[in-house]
């Protein structure tokens, strides 16, 4: 075994989990990146930009990451994190995320010009916990902290962003990439073998790449959001507080203690007025604001404001080439729904694990093909569920749309994926794609997210452990799931994956409660666990006595469903070079 250290971070080693990784820390083997000359230059560093460095770094790539803001952006902007993405930052183990986010405070709406209360209503659809979800509320954090959580992730691995050094230009070849960059007036050539544009709407990589980027700019709706610290006598700050209708004109107060003691964020439209002239002064905020509430308003300052207008575009694919594009370079959308952040940093995700297998000799080129494959229908029908949304809020004043179930993401999936194998499932020639589903937990499909499942016992080693299968799910391997009635069942199928690089290959055993709990030991399993209140067999839908094997990809998502090891090296071979 390597020995350990916290400075520089490589996971070669997928067996170091199980002993060190699931305490507090990452603690993992021991590998000198080569930083001199990384092999993957990101260009831009918000949430998109963050999380594609993070995921490649945990692969043992190393990145450099620049953003041509020469101080880290200020502003809340869109913090809802939804349980998908929630799941995201789980796996990697970036559990700031959800521990310091808040959940959404119910809406307090009032009598118009009063603060007579009208309703409190719930902004979001309420699920109940379950098993196999554990992040079932969405949470509040706000972009500036979301930020700061993960450059602090970076920092683990010697990286930092490069602040004030901008793109200026590009130009591919068949072996790599050409960057000029810029910083303090000074131009800078750099060679790298791939790039990812997570630079925005207005950024550049989308533009000299030549994608499309269809759609619309909706005139109808325009809203000026921003940061603000102010006291309201009667201001209840367990609420968050609308007053007004969308239809008109309407202020939303959402309490946040990111911004200060009596920090609020703030979302104000009007159809009679100019919305630019209002955004131009801090005067006429106040005043707006004022406006809105009949009581006495304390201004202390204002910290951060934009005005935002709904547009609604896509590209026709999101990568040409060594070059990637993720988050709003690749789609942007009305904010009525809040899937924007999350679409973004579930786009990073999916190209982190494909790039690094690629990059490190592991997988062909082609595999990189399925990172624009699998995300253009997800993002096609986001754009249609979130501008449904706008639509109800404009013509009815409304936000019931935001009660959908398809808005937690947990049913978002890849099941028309020409990488994913499914051997239970029966072909439907002309089956609709519908890749924003409804999570239903009675009915899995390779291709949709893997379920979690508490309270597996790991046995085989000199204590017991109790463990999620969470807790096994990290971006740089497989882990390879055989559900069998006794561990002489899973033998031969476990034997047959010997030849996989255990590097991005885990090997797990999950045994019914009915096996016995004494250790048992395995020299072909990583892991053995025993399903001891049956959460995982119910997760995923196995009798006791069945056989079943789940390959769960880097990304959480189910890459196979298959009955032995013949299925098993079926799927590895649409992933691996020399299957």
């Amino acid at each position: 075994m390597a020995r350990f250290d916290r400075l520089y971070l490589c996971y070669n080693d997928p067996m170091s989990l199980y002993t060190d990784l699931n305490t507090s820390e990452l603690v993992i083997p021991l590998v000198h990146m080569n930083y001199t000359h990384p092999p993957v230059l990101i260009v831009g560093a918000g949430p998109a930009g963050l999380v594609a460095a993070l995921t490649l770094l945990q692969n043992g790539i190393p990145v450099r990451i620049i953003d041509k803001d020469p101080n880290p952006r200020v502003g809340l902007r869109g913090s809802g994190i939804w349980p998908r993405s929630l799941e995201l930052f789980n796996f990697l183990n970036v559990p700031e995320v959800n521990n310091l986010g808040k959940p959404i405070s119910l809406i307090r709406s009032y009598k118009p010009g009063t603060l007579e209360v009208l309703k409190d209503s719930a902004m979001v659809l309420e699920m109940e916990p379950t098993p196999a979800v554990p992040f079932h509320i969405p949470k509040i954090v706000g972009q500036q902290l979301l930020d700061v959580v993960l450059r602090r992730h970076l920092q683990k691995f010697s990286c930092s962003v490069e602040m004030g050094t901008e793109l200026r230009s590009f130009k591919q070849e068949e072996e790599g990439v050409t960057a000029v960059l810029a910083k303090n007036g000074v131009l800078e050539t750099f060679d790298t073998k791939w790039m990812i544009g997570a630079d925005g709407a207005k950024g550049v990589v989308r533009k000299q790449l030549g994608l499309t980027f269809l759609g619309e700019t909706r005139d109808d709706f325009c809203i000026i959001t921003g940061d603000i610290c102010l006291k309201g006598v009667g201001l209840d700050r367990m609420y968050w507080h609308q007053f007004g209708t969308w239809q008109e004109r309407a202020l939303s107060l959402r309490p946040t203690d990111e911004v200060g003691e009596d920090g609020w964020q703030f979302f104000i439209t009007d159809r009679e007025v100019e919305m630019t002239k209002i955004v131009q002064s801090e005067e006429r905020i106040f005043e707006t604001i004022a406006s809105f509430i009949p009581t006495e308003i304390t201004f202390n300052k204002l910290a951060w404001v934009s005005e935002f207008r709904a547009n609604i575009r896509m590209v026709n694919k999101f990568s040409e080439g060594r070059v990637f594009v993720v988050g709003d370079a690749a789609h942007v959308h009305s904010p009525t729904g809040g899937q924007g952040l999350n679409s973004s940093v579930q786009d990073a995700f999916n190209l982190g694990w494909k790039l690094a297998l690629v990059e490190n000799g592991l997988a062909d080129k082609s595999l990189l093909e399925t990172y624009s494959s699998e995300r253009l229908p997800v993002i096609s029908e986001m754009l249609e569920i979130t501008t449904s949304i706008l639509n109800q809020a404009i013509t009815t004043g409304g936000i019931a749309a935001r009660h959908n179930p398809k808005l937690s993401m947990l049913g978002i999936n890849c099941r028309f994926s020409n990488i994913v194998l499914d051997e239970f499932a029966t072909p439907v020639e002309g089956k609709p794609i519908n890749a924003y589903g409804v999570l239903d937990e009675g009915h899995l499909e390779a291709g949709d997210r893997a379920p979690d499942a508490p309270n597996v016992l790991q046995v085989g080693r000199r204590e017991s452990d109790v463990k999620t299968l969470f807790s096994l799910y990290r971006p740089w391997y497989h882990t390879v799931l055989v559900f069998a009635p006794s561990l002489v069942d899973a033998t031969p199928i476990l034997g047959t994956l010997e030849a996989c690089d255990h590097s991005v290959v885990c090997k797990a055993v999950v045994l019914p409660s009915s096996a016995p709990v004494t250790p048992i030991a395995s020299s072909c399993a990583d892991v053995v666990l025993v399903d001891q209140e049956g959460y995982a067999y119910s997760a995923y839908l196995v009798e006791a006595n069945q056989t079943k094997v789940f390959v769960i990809r880097p990304d959480g998502v189910i890459g196979a469903i298959v009955h032995g090891a013949e299925g098993v090296k079926k799927y590895f071979s649409k992933i691996f070079l020399d299957v």
